[in-house]
């Protein structure tokens, strides 16, 4: 198949060149993943705050629309658990205790994260992923999944859920231990097990409608809802009431814009991630914008059909994928299906036991609390780069854990900002404080004098040539100006800065150069470059202010071997 972009296609882009003979596989894999969607989208509801029939209905208008607007031929889009926690975030403190404006600011919502991609896409701000380092990205998951998975405890259990940050949630669930309903928790468990076995010994098998199946069995065959085992209860069969979300005005939607950017960033992330791996294993590109637009019209339609926030997901995309799914074919498969669930089915899920979506959310969730992820970020380590950057070394990790703690302590979306904020902070402290190193000699090569084997390197002390692993520019310029002046010592007659592995430099740092020339001048010590590239002699050569340039050198050996030094050039 050619690689193409989904800039070729307009509307409905995965169909472009559509194959009779994929029919039978894209029926098969939305099937699939209908047999999958469907307890999870209930389940991710009860994760928003709103009734479980919600989940289903964002779900038919995100498939149909991403599938019209996205650039993805595999992506999944609905309710997803990072979304739908963050989403319960928002609402929860506006909403109060009235259910029926929960459900309207839930969807309202929807609408507001639509209208942000939207606008997003079409300014081509696709590249704003690249802000939400990996790093970051996985303590939030982690710290997300923590949390979801706590809050999903209580209803294992049948006992009083405690609100609060994660750590007042586990608290509550210590405390309540004691009113342990012993049939939700053996429900609860055994579709826990059920999920989670069918995940490792028959992927191919859909665990959770399995569990899903069971949960509503045990319930009709026990009357387990008579002897103290919650179930999800009346679902309202039929399609959703399409429209603005009753007892919202302007101000409502005005008050939401700002928190559904951190939604549509955080969706954005994760739906791209999945979108872009199986686009490479596919051999198609995906556009960044047009995933924006795909997220913005999907959540656009969720709100208009009383649903809630949306987004790609990464395991039914999985799933989608796996099952030999070839276009979003097998999204609208889906759709359809979804769409029979609730003209035919919400009845039988009437009887759906609470434990069970728990087990089933808990299942989900669970494979994203990845402690080996962070563990080998920590051990990106060497005592070189301690040395250097102290414990900024271990940036990634410091803020990957601060990414986490931000959501245990402080709830996703100010999590996701500390995360992001840490980031940004250790990489300027990084970036003002670059590594000089000090270079010898080692055949035809310049190593740093750290790294080197003594016995086949070698140095001359009249000579000091330095590299700055970094751009030169505002931030750092003072701190590369001490390290080189502290190094010359009363022997140093000539430095020479190998520019090599600046690969920029700003009019601060040029001036700065220029002011250490003076200095070292005074000293005795000449001051060179060598091996400037690109913008470095441009912006060198036209930031002067009068007298002298500095000289600059094709090579580290020219610049020692200038006839003005006082150094035998054969003797380095």
């Amino acid at each position: 198949m050619n690689r193409r972009t989904a800039r070729s296609w307009p509307v409905f882009g995965s169909l472009q060149g559509y194959r009779r003979s994929w029919i039978r596989a894209d029926v098969v894999a939305g099937l699939t993943v209908w047999a999958v969607l469907v307890p999870e989208a209930l389940a991710y509801a009860t994760i928003a705050g709103v009734p479980p029939v919600i989940g289903l209905y964002a779900a038919i208008p995100a498939l149909v629309l991403y599938a019209a607007a996205g650039s993805s031929r595999h992506l999944v889009v609905g309710p997803m658990s990072a979304t739908a926690a963050l989403s319960a975030a928002i609402i929860a403190p506006i909403a109060g205790a009235d259910d029926g404006k929960f459900v309207a600011l839930s969807a309202g919502l929807a609408i507001a994260t639509g209208i942000v991609g939207l606008i997003a896409g079409f300014a081509r701000l696709g590249f704003i992923a690249s802000f939400i380092s990996e790093p970051v990205l996985k303590g939030f998951i982690v710290g997300l999944a923590l949390t979801i998975i706590i809050g999903q405890v209580p209803k294992l259990f049948g006992i009083e859920k405690t609100e609060g940050n994660f750590f007042v949630q586990a608290w509550g669930v210590i405390r309540g231990l004691g009113g342990t309903d012993w049939r939700t928790l053996f429900v609860g468990i055994f579709c826990l097990v059920v999920v989670l076995g069918f995940k490792r010994w028959l992927p191919r098998i859909p665990g959770a409608l399995v569990a899903v199946a069971a949960g509503i069995l045990a319930v009709v065959v026990f009357r387990l809802d008579d002897k103290g085992v919650t179930i999800v209860g009346q679902i309202d069969s039929g399609l959703p009431a399409l429209g603005m979300p009753e007892g919202l005005d302007f101000h409502d939607y005005i008050d939401l814009l700002g928190p559904a950017v951190g939604v549509l960033l955080i969706g954005f992330a994760e739906g791209l991630g999945a979108a872009k791996t199986y686009a490479v294993k596919h051999g198609y590109t995906v556009d960044p914008n047009r995933e924006l637009l795909g997220l913005g019209v999907a959540n656009l339609g969720s709100g208009l059909s009383s649903g809630m926030v949306v987004n790609g997901s990464l395991s039914k995309t999985a799933v989608n994928g796996g099952a030999g799914a070839k276009t979003q074919v097998s999204g609208l498969v889906v759709a359809a299906l979804v769409v029979l669930t609730l003209l035919f089915l919400t009845g039988l899920f009437e009887q759906l036991p609470d434990a069970a979506l728990a087990a089933i959310v808990i299942a989900a969730v669970i494979e994203l609390v990845d402690f080996a992820a962070l563990r080998r970020l920590y051990r990106v380590w060497t005592d070189r780069l301690g040395s250097i950057y102290g414990l900024a070394a271990r940036e990634d990790f410091a803020a990957a854990i601060a990414a986490m703690l931000g959501v245990l302590l402080f709830d996703t979306l100010p999590g996701l900002v500390i995360g992001i904020g840490v980031s940004m902070l250790l990489l300027l402290y990084r970036s003002s404080r670059p590594h000089v190193a000090s270079l010898v000699r080692m055949g035809d090569r310049w190593v740093d004098v750290t790294a080197r084997p003594s016995d086949h390197a070698t140095g001359r002390p009249e000579v000091l040539v330095v590299r700055v692993e970094s751009g030169l520019y505002f931030a750092n310029s003072d701190y590369v100006h001490q390290q080189i002046e502290a190094r010359c010592t009363d022997e140093t007659r000539v430095v020479v800065l190998d520019a090599e592995t600046s690969p920029f430099i700003d009019v601060s740092a040029a001036q700065m150069l220029l002011e250490l020339r003076d200095t070292l001048a005074e000293r005795g010590i000449t001051l060179r470059i060598a091996r400037d590239i690109g913008q470095f002699g441009d912006v060198l050569e036209h930031s002067g202010s009068g007298g002298a340039p500095i000289a600059v050198y094709p090579t580290v050996r020219a610049a020692i071997a200038d006839p003005y030094t006082t150094v035998d050039p054969d003797a380095s």
